[in-house]
């Protein structure tokens, strides 16, 4: 037995020295990963694919000369080794930088200008080597010079350009680049974070608009005196003709003159708006901008009367509560080439119970749609659809369920929407 019991204890000792040994070959494995990844993203991060190219050249050249002696393929090996060599020379030096990326305005209009300042700095005790800055903007790359600089000196590069086009814009990050004029060894980070500049569609102003379903208890005073509504106004005196149940009998008593009771005009106006983003709708990329417009400065001036609103573009739908979210939102709508034909199926998914719709289409939207499109927005609220048509002259046409203005031009939108309020 107890002969028994030693053999135990030696095959449990052997078993957790087993054990440990594989737990030891285990981390060293997981070590040799970790060093190889490593090595494998560092020489990536130096070495661009042309330079493993030329390395990979010039090795097949020197096996070739090995095999069969022949000088011209060791030339070759030897040139190539010669232009590494170089190339990690002039990779070398110190790239400490820091650098910060400001713009003069986050938010701008198409057409203005936009001044982006990089400042890079040399943090560090020791001066920094020559580099090249590359900025993006947005598809476009800014390459500057960052010359050499002292320990805490900066180097400030202004960026102009003129926003061209509606858009979200991303700007930045920086990156710092150093490198041989052959593009074989590079050293490359990233500093500064990025920058987003909204590029806001061009807008008009509008009268108020003061369209809505009258007499609601949720609607907003709409600043017309009249004689029959919820939102007590004042007094004023009989005139003949005037509904006798209006009569205040207090006032009257008191002054001995028949007094009218005065109301101000109270109107819901839940607001929705959709913008057709097919771009098989307009006739080209500037009509689709003018619609974007057109539909900014309608959102624009509802928000700016408080009014609460709905905007749908496409699968994108938001609820703005002031006019810089509403337009921020607006740079960011892009054509759609599959979007959903019929406008008012995701219009009434998300806004089923407005009291005013508007729908934005472009001129290759036949009529035919467009009436289709509005049999199955509810009866009780109004509908105005707002078709660009560049050039035109501006029009309203009334139909039984909506109104059809149609926009030559932006400058045409207040006085159609003077009409149409």
């Amino acid at each position: 037995m107890r002969g028994e019991a030693m053999v135990d204890r030696h095959r449990t000792r052997q078993e957790r020295d087993e054990g440990h040994a594989v737990r030891r070959r285990r981390r060293i494995r997981r070590m040799f990963r970790r060093l190889h990844r490593r090595a494998v993203r560092l020489a990536n991060a130096y070495v661009s694919p042309l330079g493993w190219l030329a390395a990979a050249v010039a090795v097949v050249c020197a096996l070739v000369f090995v095999a069969s002696g022949w000088l011209g393929f060791l030339a070759v090996a030897l040139a190539i080794a010669a232009m590494l060599l170089a190339a990690i020379v002039m990779t070398l030096g110190n790239t400490g930088f820091d650098a910060t990326i400001g713009a003069s305005r986050n938010r701008v209009t198409v057409g203005d200008m936009v001044a982006v300042n990089v400042d890079v700095t040399n943090p560090g005790s020791t001066p920094t080597t020559r580099a090249r800055g590359d900025l993006p903007v947005g598809g476009m790359h800014e390459r500057f010079t960052i010359p050499m600089l002292a320990p805490g000196q900066s180097k400030s590069t202004n960026v102009e350009f003129t926003a061209l086009g509606r858009t979200v814009l991303a700007v930045g990050p920086l990156r710092i680049r150093k490198g041989d004029p052959f593009g074989l060894i590079r050293h490359e980070k990233e500093l500064a974070e990025r920058l987003t500049v909204f590029i806001h569609p061009r807008t008009v102003r509008l009268s108020t608009l003061n369209a809505g379903v009258a007499r609601d208890l949720e609607g907003q005073p709409s600043g017309q005196i009249v004689d029959d509504d919820l939102d007590f106004h004042g007094l004023r005196a009989y005139v003949p003709g005037d509904d006798m149940r209006h009569v205040h009998w207090l006032s009257t008593a008191k002054t001995g003159t028949l007094m009218i009771r005065q109301y101000e005009a109270t109107k819901r106006t839940d607001t929705s708006m959709t913008f057709d983003v097919n771009p098989d709708d307009y006739a080209d990329a500037a009509e689709f901008e003018l619609a974007m417009s057109v539909h900014a400065s309608i959102g624009v001036q509802c928000l700016l009367q408080d009014r609460p609103l709905a905007t749908h573009a496409g699968d994108r739908h938001a609820m703005p509560r002031a006019a810089i979210g509403f337009l921020d939102w607006c740079s960011a709508v892009e054509p759609v080439m599959d979007d959903d034909p019929n406008l008012a199926r995701g219009t009434l998914e998300y806004s089923p119970d407005a009291s005013f719709y508007y729908f934005t289409v472009g001129s290759l939207k036949s009529l035919d749609h467009i009436k289709r499109i509005v049999l199955t927005l509810p009866r009780s609220a109004t509908c105005v659809v707002l078709q660009t048509v560049p050039g035109a002259e501006r029009g309203i046409r009334r139909f039984a369920n909506f109104t059809l203005a149609t926009v030559g031009e932006l400058d045409d939108l207040p006085i159609l929407m003077g009409v149409l309020a």
